[in-house]
């Protein structure tokens, strides 16, 4: 996370920079790059290299305040622009990376370092895996498609959704609509936090997976209600906002925490290569089926997500019963 601030400090300098289109293209690219060093992915490892223990609810914490990054980050681009030139805007944010996110990273890093070094005499503390070793390969293959398909779903519409809402004949109202969405995440992470300690992990990931494509079929039937849409929004925000936290939590609690930021960094790779496809196969189908038809299928990827988690716990379940049965027979 250290380098990845120097990084986006450099990246977002030579953006202000650039003297052509092609430099500016690969200052952007540098800045994705840094952003995944930097963001849940490994903001999240380092939470349970830390405390394993309490890392659930570290992640919960973190991405109930990161929540409200767009909230207070927009304006203040905006408010930003119209005093300076954006490439001012730029060396702004640069300066944000190197005087403020590097140090706290930095400083980070070094505590952790020092606390390896004083409990190096130590056992180590990780949170044991819930799953026996005969069924995690195919529950963490299980894990990457359902979390690849939210990712897809999640990416496709959040890039074209006022082209969507407009499509269905909101018009002038979809601006309104699309932005119900983030403020919908932060609930759903603060429901969370407060009322979701009794549920486990899987079935935190179902309910989310369920709320997204819950969310498409609200949308297709209602339009162009805008109560309809408006449901829609809050609907899609919470089951997006709620997949945030059990991305970083679930593998947690199925696999545990020994090797955690490598599992983290297999899951992420798978995601972002599918959720880059997102947003071009769906003007594709915007383009050649309509509006209607390409929420419909992107409602039945979201459901084929719901599938993959249902089958985790069916898998579990099964492996359960059927230790019983052999316990049974042995008695």
């Amino acid at each position: 996370m250290t380098a990845g601030s120097a990084i986006a400090a450099l990246a977002l300098v030579a953006c202000a920079f650039a003297p052509g289109k092609i430099p500016f293209v690969a200052a952007l690219i540098a800045i994705e790059t840094a952003s995944n060093l930097v963001q849940y992915g490994a903001a999240f490892a380092l939470l349970v290299q830390i405390r394993p223990k309490v890392a659930p609810r570290s992640i919960t914490y973190l991405t109930l305040i990161a929540g409200f990054a767009s909230t207070i980050f927009w304006p203040i681009t905006t408010a930003l622009n119209a005093h300076v030139c954006w490439q001012n805007v730029y060396l702004v944010f640069a300066a944000l990376n190197v005087a403020v996110c590097l140090p706290i990273h930095a400083w980070l890093s070094a505590s952790v370092t020092r606390s390896r070094g004083q409990a190096s005499g130590e056992p180590a503390k990780h949170m044991a895996p819930s799953l026996p070793p005969s069924i995690r390969t195919p529950a963490f293959v299980l894990i990457v498609t359902g979390f690849a398909l939210e990712s897809f779903v999640n990416a496709a519409l959040l890039v074209h959704m006022v082209p969507v809402l407009s499509g269905l004949g909101l018009g002038a109202m979809a601006v309104m609509v699309g932005t119900l969405c983030g403020p919908s995440q932060v609930l759903s992470r603060f429901t969370n936090m407060v009322f979701g300690g009794g549920l486990s992990q899987l079935a935190l990931a179902w309910i989310s997976a369920v709320l997204l494509p819950a969310a498409l079929v609200i949308l297709i039937v209602t339009a162009p209600s805008v109560p309809g849409a408006l449901v829609f929004a809050v609907v899609f925000g919470l089951g997006w906002g709620l997949s945030s936290i059990v991305q970083g939590t679930l593998p947690l609690a199925l696999f545990g925490s020994e090797a955690y930021g490598q599992r983290q960094g297999q899951v992420l790779a798978i995601r972002l290569v599918v959720s880059s496809t997102a947003p071009f196969v769906l003007a594709f189908l915007m383009e050649n089926v309509g509006v209607s038809w390409s929420l419909i299928a992107a409602a039945v990827i979201g459901a084929i997500a719901v599938l993959a988690f249902t089958a985790i716990g069916r898998l579990a379940n099964l492996l359960d019963r059927t230790h019983d049965s052999l316990d049974r027979a042995e008695t």
